[in-house]
């Protein structure tokens, strides 16, 4: 057993690559990439190769805790810890409704299978609203998918002869398979381009062939003046609009005023390199482009995201090699919003009226749904596998809106920010202690998953979620024995009875398919092979999976769900669940004609406004713009507690151009004060030309509490605002802080 490698996964970004594991006991002596993996193919960056800070840290909790009433914790057992929270969450239902419970998480990066079972206590209890870190990322851009085609899109950078990456850096932040390798194709290729839209000389822009080097905060100008070059110079695909969209002609004409000189000049970047940039995008035979934090984290980020979205649909790029796709999925990653066709009534928090999209209650808004007397305030919080009294803006004040609730529950593997602030913390056993899985199914035309079995049993004293939340049900009573008793009954049978079973119960009682994962860990899970119960709800979203894409699941082999899921929990490294030709990705547009709707008048609108704004959030109080969170080398996301995982920048220095350095008088390894509105904290400076003039940055994962080492850096949402946010989809400023910064005297 010494020399076996066990098959995983990374946990620390969206790619979650394959992974080998070797053992030394409880250790990860080694690891390395899999090679038989279908997305990843071996690669992995260096991070990965440090999980076991995450897996045998000493932030490992092995009892549950309960809050005792002078703020201190005491350790209690499974039994009484569970029956408890039971108690305690039906008090609150009973007493306000299970609308004022908010669950937040629900399956940290890497861990979406908790989350699954996650939604079936929520359904028990009758719970309403649900957010996650999406919500202050990504619904801007999923509120414009919605609207313009009813999906996710992703693009073919492997194969496309223009890449643009807006506000992104995937040298450090991934974001799709062999992401390095990837990008050194391209920089290495004379036939491609490489067009970097980011304030910051990032890893990825100092491999641009086109760095826009904007402005911090003036991407919206800077888009606008692209797009504004392509409609005047004509480098529109006409047949492409004329045959795959509606609503093309006033978008057209709004871009045809845009006075590109102008938003040259406000964006700070030459325009002739604007021009440059557009026209190799508008003659080009493929391209695709990616956005991501830097400018989902700014102003004007919806608006950012249509930009964006419209460089590509307005040059034709799109369902060939090398351009933009949509795609199946495995699961959903979130609920039903506000997005779709925009046909639906708009869905809004009960306090404040924030818009709700995809499902998320946006997180700006979570702490001012709470601190209020409000009647329909949030009472009580059910938080999952993650930690926004550290991640989320205004870490303050979201710590005060804990401690106002009637019930805080936290799971998790450590004893975090957020677990502080809890009336009991649950250990969970380690993402490699549990059957777990991903959800972040986005490739085409083949589209992989990976349900990857534990590598270890779970550390003693802690308990996967699967059991946690079937523990706190069973104490609900949310389903008869009976009805339990003759599922599982039909699943000894055989799969084909048990499905025929489920079903028919579904359709006399339909609150059980919200219940549907408990139902099947309770059933099928019992009479699947030792210690595979956990992924009897796998076989639930493989049975949908195969019913909402029949063909695509078919092609790749398999000819109902069963087959899918025998396959999938007997291949470790992943599977390829759905196969597409490149024709069939029209399938996926969520519209009866198949049509792109290009116009969106609330975006329109903003787009005719900047004509008449002047950027700039910045004051001469706080003259700085701050990026709070940005990715490094030796930064991850906060799983990674121990900060002897870092061999460089162990501090998380502010990042400082020469200029600004000089007039303030900083050194590099010097001492700092950075001072915003919200707080105010004590850095390491490091000077470096990747920063321009009047923008600095502060990395993310770092200000977290281990108990050999205490706080390692600065927490950045110790320095950031609620009040700083997206008007529509209320996604916070985390890259575009107004800040000061002081020099300090040693």
């Amino acid at each position: 057993m010494t020399d076996q490698w066990h098959k995983s996964a990374c946990i620390l970004c969206e790619c979650n690559c394959g992974i080998e594991i070797k053992l030394g006991g409880r250790r990860f002596d080694r690891i390395r990439g899999d090679k038989e993996h279908p997305a990843s193919a071996g690669y992995t960056c260096e991070k990965a190769l440090r999980l076991d800070h995450y897996q045998n840290g000493r932030h490992r909790l092995t009892s549950p805790l309960r809050r005792r009433d002078d703020g201190t914790y005491e350790e209690i057992g499974w039994d009484t810890a569970l029956r408890e929270i039971a108690e305690r969450l039906s008090a609150v239902r009973d007493t306000h409704g299970g609308d004022k419970i908010l669950f937040y998480g629900g399956g940290g990066q890497g861990n979406h299978l908790g989350g699954v079972y996650n939604r079936a206590l929520q359904a028990a209890l009758g719970v309403r609203y649900f957010s996650n870190a999406l919500a202050q990322e990504k619904t801007g851009e999923m509120w414009v998918d919605g609207k313009l085609y009813g999906g996710h899109t992703k693009g073919d950078f492997e194969h496309a002869e223009v890449v643009v990456f807006v506000g992104k850096n995937p040298w450090q932040s991934h974001s799709f398979p062999r992401a390095r390798p990837t990008l050194r194709a391209i920089a290495k290729d004379p036939g491609r381009t490489m067009i970097v839209l980011d304030p910051r000389r990032s890893e990825t822009a100092a491999m641009a062939d086109i760095h826009l080097q904007v402005a911090p905060g003036t991407d919206a100008w800077c888009l606008a003046a692209m797009l504004g070059v392509l409609v005047q110079e004509g480098l529109l695909d006409n047949d492409f609009l004329a045959e795959h969209t509606t609503g093309a002609e006033p978008v057209v004409a709004a871009l045809a005023e845009v006075p590109v000189a102008l938003y040259a000049e406000r964006c700070g970047v030459p325009e002739e390199l604007i021009r440059t940039a557009a026209r190799r995008v508008g003659t080009a035979s493929s391209a695709t482009t990616y956005e991501d934090l830097g400018v989902q984290q700014a102003p004007n980020s919806t608006l950012v995201s249509y930009l964006n979205k419209l460089l590509w649909i307005l040059t034709g790029n799109f369902g060939r090699p090398g351009t933009m796709f949509l795609h199946s999925s495995f699961a959903a990653i979130a609920g039903a919003g506000s997005g779709g066709s925009g046909k639906g009534r708009v869905r809004t928090t009960p306090v404040t009226g924030a818009r709700i999209i995809s499902g998320l209650v946006p997180c700006n808004s979570i702490a001012e749904e709470i601190l209020t007397d409000h009647p329909d305030r949030f009472r009580a919080m059910w938080i999952d596998s993650t930690n926004p009294a550290h991640s989320l803006a205004d870490s303050r004040t979201f710590r005060t809106a804990l401690e106002a609730l009637d019930l805080v529950v936290v799971v998790d593997v450590a004893f975090t920010e957020t677990a502080r602030h809890a009336d009991y913390v649950l250990p969970a056993a380690s993402q490699f202690e549990k059957w777990e899985a991903t959800f972040f199914n986005v490739e085409f035309p083949h589209n992989t998953f990976q349900l990857r079995p534990p590598v270890l049993d779970p550390l003693p004293g802690t308990m996967p979620e699967a059991e946690i939340y079937a523990r706190v049900l069973r104490h609900l009573g949310v389903v008869e024995p009976a009805v339990l008793a003759k599922l599982t009954t039909a699943a000894r049978t055989g799969r084909a009875e048990f499905a025929a079973a489920f079903f028919t119960a579904a359709g006399a009682d339909p609150a059980l398919m919200g219940l549907a994962p408990f139902v099947l860990y309770e059933t099928l899970g019992t009479v699947l092979p030792d210690g595979q119960r956990g992924t009897a709800a796998v076989w639930g979203l493989a049975q949908l999976c195969a019913m909402t894409h029949p063909e695509a699941v078919r092609r790749a082999g398999f000819a109902d769900g069963d087959e899918l899921f025998d396959a999938i929990v007997s291949t470790p490294s992943g599977v390829t669940f759905t196969v597409d030709e490149w024709e069939d990705v029209w399938t996926y547009v969520r519209r009866p004609d198949r049509r792109f709707t290009v116009e969106i008048p609330e975006l329109l609108g903003e787009l005719g406004g900047l004509r008449d704004t002047e950027p700039g959030w910045v004051s001469e109080e706080f003259p700085f713009v701050l990026s709070a969170g940005e990715r490094r080398s030796f930064t991850a996301n906060t799983i990674y507690r121990d900060p002897a995982w870092r061999r460089r920048d162990a501090a998380g220095a502010l990042r400082v151009s020469p200029d600004d350095a000089a007039r303030l008088g900083l050194t590099s390894g010097g001492p700092a004060r950075v001072v915003t509105e919200r707080g105010a904290a004590e850095v390491v400076v490091e000077i470096t030309d990747m920063m321009r003039p009047g923008h600095v940055s502060l990395p993310n994962g770092l200000g977290v509490d281990h108990p050999d080492h205490g706080v390692a850096g600065v927490a950045p949402n110790e320095l950031t605002s609620l009040g700083l946010r997206d008007p529509l989809a209320g996604t916070p400023w985390h890259k575009h802080v107004p800040a000061r910064v002081e020099a300090v005297t040693p």
